[in-house]
């Protein structure tokens, strides 16, 4: 049996908000086995409270950064020491990174280059750079936004609405409503949908047909932030199925019982 990939888990927890690390946990087990689990912040500042559950839940060893200047992220030097430090003194397969900076950019591009897989997870806002460093990147706002559906009903949200009332316009803070509208796919899905097409034109067989598997992976290999979640779609299939200009089709293999699916655009 094949050993299972390992992991070095590193979160800037400066970058990112301690909701997400449910998500986080699931992906990254989904992975392979994690085997370093570190979380990089300033963990006498109050505002750190909202991960300290969680660190004990999920295993994760805090490594303490001092900010020595205001405004400063000061754990994103100690994340990109201890990266190399784990490259070259660790037997790990691949690394996950949980930021929403770009600056650790240079940081998967040289672990890539070690021949090591770099898996990057952040919110939508994440620098175009930092994502294509990756080669998978993992949008937690909208994984988020589609696990935990704004309840309009919920009472504690009404009554944040009456105390916003009370607060002058200019200094009102946006509603959970609002927030989550703003957690959009970094690559659309209709840039999704051009490229598929065009993949289509370009590998299809004579009769226009493509293995669905293939179209997937060379998707997965060009947008490195893809993921049919993020569009709403649990399988690849259901969202090549959403498009009416394409159609697909099943077919036994030799053995009978894996199906192999093939999509092509429909005919005029």
């Amino acid at each position: 049996m094949r050993d299972e990939n390992k992991y070095a888990l590193l979160i800037d927890a400066e970058n990112v908000s301690s909701k997400y690390i449910g998500i986080v946990t699931k992906e990254a087990q989904s992975l392979g086995n994690i085997t370093i689990r570190r979380i990089y912040g300033d963990w006498t500042a109050t505002a750190k409270n909202s991960w300290k559950d969680s660190l004990l839940e999920n295993s994760l060893s805090p490594i303490q950064q001092y900010s020595y200047t205001v405004g400063k992220n000061s754990s994103d030097s100690a994340m990109i020491i201890d990266a190399m430090d784990i490259l070259y003194t660790n037997d790990v397969d691949g690394f996950i990174i949980v930021s929403s900076d770009s600056d650790f950019t240079k940081l998967a591009m040289r672990l890539r280059e070690s021949g090591k897989r770099v898996i990057g997870m952040g919110e939508s806002k994440t620098p175009t750079p930092f994502v294509r460093a990756c080669e998978q990147f993992k949008t937690l706002d909208v994984l988020y936004k589609n696990h935990h559906p704004v309840q309009k009903n919920n009472i504690a949200e009404r009554m944040r609405r009456q105390e916003i009332k009370c607060v002058p316009a200019e200094r009102a803070l946006p509603s959970r409503e609002a927030q989550a509208k703003d957690a959009q796919p970094i690559t659309n899905l209709r840039a999704i949908k051009e490229t598929v097409i065009s993949l289509l034109d370009e590998n299809s067989d004579e009769d226009g047909w493509m293995y669905l598997s293939e179209l997937g992976n060379i998707i997965q290999r060009m947008y490195s932030d893809f993921d049919c979640r993020n569009y709403g779609f649990a399988k690849f299939g259901k969202l090549i199925e959403s498009f009416p200009e394409l159609q697909t089709r099943k077919d036994d293999s030799s053995n009978g019982i894996t199906k192999i699916v093939l999509v092509r655009k429909r005919e005029d």
